[in-house]
């Protein structure tokens, strides 16, 4: 978190915060601005500035508060489009489309003592001022500070100008975004001394995939806020604010009672099943039956009466409905009730903190009590650096442990026989770690599966040989007689036939 808070007793003298016009921006601000106050929004052209101030207008309006729009740098003409392409109207807002005078630009003038931009300056901050007074409004957004600044001309009269515009609007019940678009080409430190609150827009280009952009609230006095980077997205309707997930403010009472698979040799393995509240990495090479496996922990959940939501970043909708369907467990009649959501995820096009805000919706909106994601691969290559996986995984499974949410993660592996590798280690995250593994025994690949870690309770040391069939996945004896089944190519000493047939009466 970032400011600080106040003292406990002079909570009943804190004046009530007014709404940004974005819910995830008041959420990470703690319920939204002090009003009455002048705050800085700055970021380069196109980061979101003018719908990010169309919003606080916007909301202002909706509440029968008088609103205005002094834009410098945009027309009328170009406002509305704008807010005609997000659906908006703009009935309630009053848009002063500020022009120079024409006086000013009378080349006579420059025959005069006074410099031509002084009058410039003097005469558009008449005309601001002016129409204030005449509207009075409650709400007010100047766009762009850019243009002050050229023509103050020097620092010393730009402040003097910002501050005569700060006092101006102190004597009035007015809360003021002023938008800056950083053409001054660095950091105006003297707009963040003179602003009550600075919040920073950035648009940032990745080396594939679309524009990545992102919030930080810089300063902000007296407001307890969520600090860092949240990011952010534009679409129809305005910035949808993801704010920073922060897992120790999310905490739910739950029982951590084991929840089944649906396969009660899978549950013998695990000590009883994965309880509720963990998570579990399954690890494997490409087609292993990684999928099939976390396939069943949903389809468990759905006849349970219970929400699962499946994250695909590799696989298409359709593979994975015939996946289930093969393996006997149809899911369109979980999905038609709304028990199961699968979603696929383009991680190009995601930003991590997006992916933690779907998360979010499905367990606290639509109660999920099972979260997979398929894979985790997929998700690292959303993300720009491997060391921002780990951090924003840890930071999302303590958030879904807290909540009582049993989730599953995929994580292929390189290789198909013999050794193997992750493109990233999260072993140590996960609670629960079960292998699976492909094996050559006489001349036919088979499918091996162990439980090699699980914090909660005892589990099964052994490794067993399991199949993928219209009856599900069906797990046989240990391989007592085998050695060397992670390397590959196992050897055996015991009686023939020692594994799985279709007709095995052992299973």
């Amino acid at each position: 978190m970032g400011g600080w808070r106040d003292d406990p007793a002079m909570e009943d003298d804190d004046p009530p915060r007014i709404s940004t016009g974005s819910s995830g921006l008041d959420d990470i601000l703690g319920g939204g601005f002090d009003p009455d106050r002048v705050y800085l929004v700055e970021g380069r052209p196109g980061a979101g500035k003018t719908t990010l101030a169309l919003q606080f207008l916007l909301e202002g309006a909706r509440n029968g508060e008088t609103t205005l729009y002094i834009s410098l740098s945009e027309t009328e003409r170009e406002l509305r489009l704008v807010a005609k392409r997000h659906g908006w109207s703009l009935r309630g807002v009053e848009i002063f489309e500020l022009v120079p005078p024409e006086a000013s630009l009378d080349p006579d003038r420059e025959l005069t003592v006074f410099h031509p931009a002084e009058v410039e300056l003097s005469e558009t901050t008449r005309l601001i001022f002016d129409k204030v007074e005449a509207i009075n409004p409650k709400r007010v957004v100047f766009d762009s500070l850019s243009e002050l600044r050229m023509l103050a001309q020097n620092s010393l009269r730009y402040r003097r100008q910002i501050l005569a515009v700060k006092h101006f609007f102190a004597t009035r019940a007015c809360t003021v975004l002023m938008l800056d678009d950083l053409s001054s080409g660095k950091d105006d430190l003297q707009l963040h001394s003179i602003a009550h609150g600075v919040i920073m827009l950035e648009q940032v280009a990745i080396d594939y995939g679309g524009d990545r952009r992102r919030l930080r609230v810089m300063k902000m006095r007296g407001i307890p806020f969520r600090g860092g980077y949240h990011d952010f997205t534009i679409r129809r309707g305005g910035l949808a604010i993801h704010p920073r997930l922060v897992a120790a403010e999310h905490h739910a009472t739950f029982s951590s009672a084991p929840t089944p698979s649906g396969i009660p040799a899978l549950d013998a393995m695990l000590g009883g099943g994965l309880e509720r509240g963990t998570n579990a990495l399954l690890l494997g090479a490409a087609g292993v039956g990684k999928s099939s496996l976390a396939l069943a922990y949903v389809a468990a959940a759905a006849k349970r009466g219970e929400h699962a939501v499946f994250y695909a970043f590799d696989e298409g909708l359709g593979t994975i409905l015939e996946r289930a369907a093969s393996l006997g467990t149809p899911l369109q009649p979980y999905i038609a009730s709304g028990l199961v959501h699968l979603q696929q995820v383009d991680p190009a096009e995601l930003a991590p903190g997006e992916f933690a805000a779907l998360v979010r919706h499905a367990v606290e909106v639509d109660h999920a009590r099972v979260i997979v994601i398929d894979s985790l691969n997929g998700y690292l290559s959303a993300m720009p650096d491997e060391r921002f996986l780990v951090l924003q995984m840890h930071e999302l499974l303590s958030y879904l442990a807290q909540l009582g949410v049993l989730t599953i993660l995929v994580l292929a592996q390189h290789g198909l026989i013999g050794p193997s590798h992750s493109a990233v280690d999260l072993s140590y995250l996960s609670d629960s770690v079960l292998m699976l593994r492909y094996f050559e025994f006489q001349g036919q690949v088979r499918r091996a599966l162990s439980v090699v870690k699980k914090r909660s309770s005892a589990h099964e040391t052994s490794i067993r040989e399991f199949r993928l069939g219209a009856q599900g996945l069906r797990i046989g004896p240990p391989l007592r007689e085998f050695s060397g089944i992670f390397t590959g190519v196992p050897t055996y000493a015991g009686p023939p036939d020692p594994l799985l047939h279709d007709d095995d009466p052992r299973l």
